[in-house]
């Protein structure tokens, strides 16, 4: 039993080590291109169209509802403590631009962009296509890759803004409504409280998360074995490796960002 134990753990630990290792190669070869290689402009679009204007939708319901609860969650608390409702877009604001935003945002688009990233290159592999671009003299890193790394990284710093937004108004929505609040007072405690700085924290870290991101969804495609079964396969792991990655990532990044004062 214990021989089998070690036996799983050691396999285990070689498998990532060749995964770390081909991803370091990929994000290499990714690097080299990106400044070696002519702009494509129109594949970058179209990738940014298909990764951040698709996703508007979905992002504006999450964050809208996100800053709603906030807001009536926030306001009930409030009353129960100071028999009155205080300082609710302060906290909306300051919870939806440090965190929910640029979190929930990461996780909306590694679930709905991620995977198709994910799944467009898997196809390619499992049907030979990216084969037959090294055959017509083109690099897929080049043509595939270095677009999707750039769309994800301006688009989803872009999305996250327009999430905060939404995620404020919803709030103050629900505290003109359920808690009585005027406008006015509502966005008074954002703007008087809010910084700049609180700001830059979590829209710093879409930076890391859209490049994480990137990573994942171009690897498990790049890496699809098997057919239509490993298309799905591929495309499940990278969502939930970016969903979680994403959760790990914020703690280290928040940490780092308030150790040198943002």
């Amino acid at each position: 039993m214990k021989h089998r134990f070690t036996e799983y753990v050691g396999r285990e630990f070689i498998s990532l080590a060749e995964t770390m290792g081909t991803a370091a190669l990929m994000l290499k070869s990714v690097v080299f291109w990106l400044f070696r290689s002519r702009f494509e402009a129109g594949e970058t679009a179209k990738q940014a169209v298909t990764i951040g204007v698709d996703s508007l939708i979905v992002t504006a319901l999450t964050s809208f509802f996100t800053g709603m609860v906030l807001s009536l969650q926030t306001g009930i608390s409030s009353k129960n403590l100071f028999n009155e409702p205080l300082y609710i877009g302060t906290m909306v604001a300051f919870s939806m631009v440090k965190e929910l935003g640029p979190v929930l945002t990461s996780i909306v688009v590694a679930g709905r962009a991620g995977a198709v990233v994910t799944a467009e290159i898997g196809t390619m592999k499992v049907t030979e296509q990216i084969d037959a671009l090294y055959t017509l003299g083109t690099n897929p890193t080049r043509y595939l890759l270095v677009p999707r790394y750039i769309a994800f990284m301006i688009t989803l710093p872009l999305l996250t803004v327009f999430a905060d937004f939404i995620g404020i108004i919803g709030g103050c929505l629900v505290g003109m409504v359920k808690l009585g609040i005027p406008s006015s007072v509502y966005f008074d405690d954002v703007f008087n409280f809010l910084k700049v700085s609180d700001f830059l924290h979590g829209f710093l870290k879409t930076f890391f998360f859209a490049f994480m991101i990137a990573t994942v969804s171009c690897y498990k495609g790049l890496n699809t074995r098997g057919g239509a079964e490993g298309v799905g396969k591929a495309t499940t792991e990278a969502v939930v490796t970016s969903m979680v990655l994403v959760m790990v990532l914020d703690y280290f990044i928040s940490a780092a960002l308030v150790a040198v004062g943002i």
